[in-house]
């Protein structure tokens, strides 16, 4: 369990928030705009009503005790580049800090954000690779070249082990759990075989894992 505090209730704010908490998370919500407040009073640890932009409040909130600080201010760049760089001021060993651009992320990199997430650029992301080709059913982004991807069984490879394939060595790809009806079944071994009612939840390199995910 870890001691959250979350500056803003907007839409990207409240979910994390019910997320954090459904992990069994502590949150401290904070946000301006009282009618938000009130609305997630009853969903989060606590909450307050406070402008994270005044040096005073940040200070109030106690922030060396959380194990992370998240600013989730969407709808206002400068407040959420100065409630950045106060957390920091004030001692916070972890801030993540929300951006809607890429030049906002840079900035507030530069102002003592220790992460910073782009929730439209990476679903925008997400949803190319997923629509953009037949054969990827879902994709999850690790680094700039790695993802975990679901793709379906190769025609050729059914009623074959993951051994006899050779799938590391020839392929490049590692198997993480296969798929059916819904159900994931993780980590399958060297003899498992494969069947072409299930799908295969794999990492590996994008071109490696296309070209899999092309074959018959």
């Amino acid at each position: 369990m870890k001691s959250v505090l979350l500056i803003g209730l907007g839409r990207f704010g409240r979910h994390m928030a019910e997320r954090l908490i459904a992990e069994g998370n502590e949150v401290l919500a904070v946000d301006i705009n009282e009618e938000r407040v009130n609305d997630a009073i009853d969903m989060v640890t606590d909450a307050q009503i406070g402008d994270a932009t005044n040096e005073h409040f940040v200070e109030s909130l106690g922030v060396r005790n959380f194990d992370l600080c998240v600013v989730a201010i969407g709808d206002n760049f400068q407040s959420s580049l100065e409630a950045t760089a106060l957390l920091k001021d004030c001692g916070a060993s972890m801030v993540l800090a929300r951006a809607n651009r890429d030049v906002h992320a840079k900035f507030l990199l530069r102002n003592g954000a220790d992460d910073v997430v782009y929730p439209e650029k990476e679903m925008a992301q997400r949803l190319a690779v997923k629509y953009g080709n037949d054969n990827i059913f879902d994709y999850i982004k690790l680094t700039d070249e790695y993802a975990i991807y679901e793709i379906p069984v190769p025609q050729s490879w059914v009623g074959s082990s993951i051994l006899e394939k050779e799938v590391r060595r020839k392929h490049h790809i590692s198997i993480l759990a296969t798929k059916e009806d819904g159900k994931m079944f993780p980590l399958p071994g060297a003899e498992y075989v494969f069947k072409s009612t299930e799908t295969l939840i794999v990492m590996g390199h994008f071109q490696d894992v296309r070209t899999v995910a092309k074959m018959k």
